[in-house]
């Protein structure tokens, strides 16, 4: 579970059929096979596909969520990118 990605990288997984890529505090979480389960509707996790949810995760959730789904759905975290 070390694998590290870009932004890029992530956004390109954007939709459900391409893997369903959010970001939480720079860690990458892989959550296609969780659109169905989640409480708030799959609306929500699809709209922030390929993007940093941390912020939108934040304002609904505790520490507890990431920590219960963590072990399943986190596959690696966002490499650091140079800045030119």
């Amino acid at each position: 579970m070390s694998d590290q990605f870009t932004t890029k990288q992530v956004a390109e997984h954007n939709t459900v059929d391409n893997g369903l890529y959010i970001i939480i505090d720079g860690s990458v979480y892989k959550m296609d096979s969780f659109v169905d389960e989640h409480p708030g509707g799959a609306k929500i996790l699809k709209r922030v596909g390929g993007k940093d949810a941390s912020k939108q995760f934040w304002k609904y959730h505790n520490e507890s969520v990431l920590k219960k789904y963590a072990p399943k759905l986190k596959i690696g975290s966002v490499k650091e990118e140079a800045k030119l």
